[in-house]
């Protein structure tokens, strides 16, 4: 396994803090894996996801750290989201 992956997973579950996702969501890392939230949590897993957000490894850590606002990400063409744009808004919300 990856250490930017488990360390993803570590901070993903942190900012969720014991909240239940309704849906499911998958951090494609380049070069990396992948990252998965459902309604079980955050796990490393590539499995099929409702929507599924696409960076580098440095563009999702600054993500995560709250150096870069996803919707800026994603204008900026640093995040590519393939899917349910709504459900992406929602994660949004829970990583802000």
């Amino acid at each position: 396994m990856s250490d930017i992956l488990e360390a993803a997973v570590v901070a993903l579950t942190d900012k969720l803090d014991g909240q239940l996702f309704d849906g499911s969501v998958k951090f494609e890392l380049d070069g990396v894996g992948a990252v998965r939230i459902d309604e079980n949590g955050v796990a490393i897993d590539d499995a099929d996801a409702d929507c599924t957000l696409t960076a580098d490894p440095d563009v999702f850590q600054a993500i995560i750290n709250g150096d870069t606002n996803p919707t800026s990400a994603f204008m900026t063409g640093k995040l590519k989201i393939d899917g349910s744009m709504a459900i992406a808004m929602k994660l949004a919300g829970l990583l802000a």
